[in-house]
């Protein structure tokens, strides 16, 4: 027998120790890759990952992977795929890191998998209080997360920020970026940003401030913070830029809160050094309420650069001066060179809610063009200088009056890609108007939507709105010439996000539909039922020499009232579907059927109660449970609840009894008089649907 040195043994534990936990992370599924800032700054050359939340940091979402084109996409189909507990908040674009998937779903749970296969390695359960669902405008929905350095990060939709080791899927650290307990929720994705993770939040409508934050990466300190609107002017102002802010706003706006949240977009420079953020509307939505005597609100509904690594505001283009509409600007953000009247200009482009498309000179802020892309009727163009030409009526809304984008925007958060091949941006469109009334009663109340729109309104003009036309489609932009190449248009309100993938784009569509489109000219040549609605944009990479395009299937937010509402949008369980080229795997789909029969259970009701019952239901319940009562499918239908579920709902409302499966009390909101009322105004709705079906 050989006798070894101490200094062999203790080399050879060292070893085999490392082996041990190499093979680990293998069984995990993972390999050691801790992609850092360079790896960032090379993600374009990178084939074979999705590093990040736009794929590279001009978030172009363009890959050159073609192994999948115009020849070959007929052979593809389903290779893998996930279904998710949970119909609710498939909005995730997944990141991939050699051969390691990871993805959010709702309730803002991570997970990951082998992107081969589709074997699940880990999941993450942030624990999020079902009860902060109700500060939820926009649904329980996650938008991704970001990979740096081994670790997985991802906000959750009670305020945190959190760091999960991206081999064990164990917590590293958390952070509460928000007020506790307060109405901010997090859905969008975080950002690598030279060793910060930069992460924004929402809550406008529940009457909050907005404000942008970085935290170093390692350990979850804060770096900084950065206000998008003034607070109490008594107060001193956290820069110079937020004084000057304050002089373009009047009143006691901050008393209400002044909205500008951050709820999505974030964009990185690093030659720059400068990044690029999206802001959000004013709280309430009415620019005389909160601001009465006028004035552009800096910076609500802007594009506003930031210093990477202060914070500091460098310059600020406003889409909406005043908003009045809820024209959010946090809309997708997208860098890119184009080559304008002769010269290479460094352009940031969106197109934001308003219905405008821009270019802006990224270093220095200057407007560059833009142009309507969708049926606007607010403005009746941009002037020189970029600002809107506003239609006085709209702007005024002293009578009901119909506005052209609605809310929701001719675009909204769902993601676009550019070519640069076509030298194209490739994004949906909706059109559709609403009807704007302004409540001119005090608006403050945190644990409800503080929009100013008067719900008690029942005019004629309100039956008109359900029969104004309501469409959507496929653009394809040229945005040097500020015009519309072509388009794919359907009867379909709101669709997906989409990819570029060589000489391809992959779009998910309302109506279940996953289709590919010829990049040059718009030509369907591939499509797969996925059998629910499909919001999300699709992403593509390479593992062992294959190409998969992988997206979630699965809707969430208001797009699914709107394409439910109008009877032309699908859901169906949440899935993750992954496509190759030779696969055929089958889909596992049960459809859904719901028996429409009355409960027996009855709420004696005057015209009067109904009515109240119709504006309480509206307030507090038609953004879970659909307009009218009728449920978009992530919900329960309340027309058809059982006679059991009538009897108990005092307790399931006001006490409670379901807040688990995210359904809060309302103790605090509602008493037992309006609850009967909100109960008979179902039950009259019930009687309706079951006389429709009969």
């Amino acid at each position: 027998m050989i006798k070894l040195p101490n200094a062999y043994k203790t080399t050879s534990l060292f070893l085999l120790i490392l082996i041990s936990y190499f093979q680990f992370s293998c069984e995990k599924g993972a390999k050691p890759n801790l992609i850092d800032d360079q790896a960032l700054l090379e993600a374009e050359a990178d084939h074979t990952n999705w590093l990040s939340h736009g794929r590279t940091y001009k978030e172009q979402r363009h890959s050159p992977l073609n192994e999948i084109n115009a020849s070959t996409v007929d052979d593809l189909g389903l290779a893998w795929s996930y279904e998710f507990d949970d119909k609710r908040g498939l909005e995730a674009t997944p990141i991939v890191v050699d051969g390691v998937l990871y993805t959010t779903s709702s309730w803002s749970m991570l997970h990951a998998f082998d992107a081969a296969t589709g074997k699940k390695i880990w999941t993450y359960n942030p624990q999020v209080p079902r009860a902060h669902a109700r500060y939820a405008c926009c649904d329980v929905v996650n938008r991704g997360p970001a990979y740096y350095k081994g670790k997985i990060y991802s906000g959750t939709l009670d305020g945190r920020l959190i760091a999960v080791d991206a081999f064990s899927g164990d917590l590293v650290w958390e952070v509460q970026t928000t007020p506790k307990d307060q109405a901010y929720t997090i859905t969008g994705a975080p950002r690598v940003v030279g060793g910060k993770i930069l992460i924004g939040n929402g809550g406008a409508e529940y009457g909050v401030r907005g404000y942008i934050a970085a935290y170093n990466a390692e350990d979850g300190s804060q770096v900084w913070k950065t206000y998008t609107v003034p607070g109490n002017p008594e107060l001193p102002f956290e820069s110079k830029a937020l004084e000057k802010a304050a002089e373009t706003w009047s009143g006691e706006y901050w008393k209400l809160g002044g909205g500008g949240t951050c709820w999505d977009a974030i964009v990185y420079d690093p030659e720059l050094e400068m990044v690029y953020i999206g802001t959000g509307n004013g709280s309430p939505w009415y620019r005389r309420l909160r601001s009465p005597e006028g004035g552009d609100n800096l910076y609500l509904s802007s594009i506003i650069a930031l210093r990477a690594s202060d914070g500091e505001l460098m310059w600020h283009y406003q889409t909406t001066p005043g908003d009045n509409w809820d024209y959010t600007a946090t809309q997708p953000l997208m860098l890119a060179e184009l080559e304008i009247d002769g010269a290479m200009r460094k352009v940031i482009m969106q197109a934001p809610k308003n219905g405008f498309f821009y270019v802006i000179d990224r270093t220095t802020g200057q407007f560059i063009s833009g142009k309507a892309f969708g049926h606007v009727t607010w403005a009746e163009g941009l002037d020189e200088q970029g600002r809107p030409i506003e239609s006085k009526e709209a702007r005024e809304l002293n009578d009901p009056t119909f506005v052209r984008p609605a809310p929701n925007g001719a675009h909204n958060w769902h993601p676009m890609a550019f070519n640069p091949t076509t030298n194209l941006v490739y994004f949906p469109v909706y059109d559709g108007a609403f009807l704007h009334i302004v409540d001119s009663t005090e608006v403050n109340n945190p644990r409800d939507w503080n929009t100013g729109r008067d719900i008690r309104y029942r005019g004629a003009k309100l039956a008109e709105w359900g029969t104004l036309p309501i469409s959507g489609k496929l653009v394809a932009w040229d945005p040097v010439a500020q015009q519309e190449v072509w388009k794919v248009e359907h009867n379909l309100p709101v669709s997906g996000g989409v990819l570029s993938a060589g000489e391809l784009l992959f779009q998910g569509r309302a109506d279940g539909k996953f289709r590919s489109y010829r990049a040059d000219n718009g030509k369907v040549v591939w499509e797969y039922d996925a059998k629910t609605g499909i919001g999300a944009p699709a992403i593509t990479y390479k593992v062992n020499g294959t190409q998969y395009v992988a997206v979630m299937a699965g809707w969430g937010g208001p797009e699914v009232l709107w394409n439910t509402e109008f009877g032309r949008g699908k859901v169906g369980q949440g899935r993750l579907l992954v496509f190759a080229l030779g696969h055929d795997e089958a889909l596992v789909y049960e459809e859904e059927k719901l028996a429409h029969v009355r409960p027996d259970f009855e709420v004696r009701a005057n015209e009067e109660e109904l009515i109240e019952g119709e504006v309480l239901y509206i307030r507090h319940c038609a953004r879970c449970h659909g307009v009218g009562a009728r449920s978009s499918g992530l919900t329960p239908d309340l027309r058809f609840s059982s006679t059991a579920v009538h009897q108990e709902i005092d307790h399931i409302v006001l006490g409670g009894a379901r807040e688990v499966l995210g359904m809060p009390s309302f103790k605090d909101d509602l008493n037992l008089v309006q609850l009967k009322h909100i109960q008979a105004y179902i039950l009259n709705q019930s009687k309706m649907a079951v006389a429709l079906h009969q």
